[in-house]
């Protein structure tokens, strides 16, 4: 099995995950420039024309800059469904035709040897939609911009290998800090982003004896830390009975520079 993948970039300045196996390789969301986008691939040695596709999770702009760029540039297939498709118009300027692919909720589309399943989120945009990625019994799940975990989620996404796990805000830094009440209101409501508490009770939930690694992703610059994330992940999962460096790894994510490539 090959399914190994790299957060290349991660937060409120842009977004984009390369995933892959031998056979095909997709990039979920392009929400930096395209000079940007080739720079990182650059860094993991990857090649943008090479890819299958680009898989899109919802029309902010931090998750779709890039991606008019990319599809026209490298001739790529993007995958979004019908309302996000609707939302994104007038955004990434024009597609062709032939390069745009309806990729409803909650299916399953097939690239070669990797699975890729669908499912809904709870976030402030159109149709906003995640995915988890099968090849055999490897399982990757890439799951940010929500403002809750539903049980619903929690069932498509429990068990896997891998997770690339929204962690967005520390609540006290959030409420102290310099935002207008309203975006703080946002932020925090239920079609808002996680924080790092509610991230880890989430996480603990859909642990399961495959779970090995966990990339906290999606930090707010302003309103979160890195060190700060993995500490408040770590001490909830330690209410919880997981320790962490023992039962899971947990990886920290940037919004400029790349992960190294890892294997599920």
């Amino acid at each position: 099995m090959s399914l190994h993948f790299s957060v290349l970039a991660s937060g409120s300045t842009g977004n984009a995950i390369y995933v892959a196996t031998e056979e095909h390789s997709l990039l979920i969301d392009a929400g930096l420039s395209g000079k940007k986008m080739q720079e990182l691939f650059t860094r993991i040695d990857k090649k943008i024309e090479d890819l299958s596709g680009i898989l899109v999770t919802h029309e902010h702009s931090d998750h779709i800059k890039g991606i008019g760029v990319l599809a026209r540039k490298y001739k790529l297939p993007v995958y979004a469904n019908e309302k996000t498709w609707k939302a994104m118009d007038g955004l990434v300027g024009a597609i062709p035709t032939d390069l745009k692919f309806n990729f409803e909720t909650e299916r399953v589309k097939t690239f070669g040897d990797l699975d890729v399943e669908s499912f809904g989120v709870s976030h402030d945009a159109a149709e906003p939609m995640f995915y988890a990625f099968h090849q055999g019994d490897k399982k990757l799940v890439v799951i940010t911009d929500t403002g809750y975990v539903s049980d619903r989620m929690k069932g498509i996404i429990s068990n896997a290998n891998a997770y690339v796990f929204e962690s967005n805000h520390d609540v006290q830094m959030l409420q102290m800090g310099h935002y207008p009440w309203s975006i703080k209101r946002r932020i925090l409501s239920d079609v808002g982003h996680v924080s790092n508490e509610d991230a880890a009770l989430a996480m603990a939930d859909v642990m399961g004896d495959q779970t090995k690694r966990i990339y906290l992703a999606h930090l707010s610059q302003d309103n979160n830390m890195k060190d700060l994330a993995r500490m408040s992940v770590e001490q909830t999962l330690a209410t919880r009975g997981i320790i962490t460096g023992e039962q899971v790894e947990l990886y920290d994510t940037d919004p400029k520079s790349p992960t190294a490539l890892a294997f599920v």
